[in-house]
């Protein structure tokens, strides 16, 4: 594209659109709400308190996958073993923090 000076009706036409753009409030909003986050909100993650079934159930299905896994070895069990473990990991650790606060 060229550096060029648009022509004045152009410029002129071209002002106006952005105008408009600028007044509708319902395109400013969305435009605003739909920009991706440069860094996670962690404030969600550490705000997390975690009931005693949803960790016992977590407990439950991880020594699951880790038994299964060991007996089949197959790989997805093995894998999904991989994924669960650190939730599991995580939700206990916000249980014992939530029990010591006390």
């Amino acid at each position: 594209m060229t550096t060029e000076r648009l022509p004045d009706h152009e410029q002129r036409i071209l002002d106006e659109v952005e105008r408009a753009l600028r007044r509708d409030r319902r395109l400013d909003r969305r435009l605003r709400t739909g920009r991706l986050r440069r860094r996670p909100d962690l404030s969600r993650v550490t705000h997390y308190r975690p009931h005693v079934l949803t960790v016992g159930l977590l407990l439950a299905v991880s020594i699951a996958l880790l038994v299964t896994g060991i007996v089949t070895s197959r790989p997805a069990v093995i894998w999904t073993f991989a994924a669960v473990w650190p939730l599991t990991l995580f939700a206990v650790f916000r249980l014992v923090c939530r029990w010591t606060e006390r």
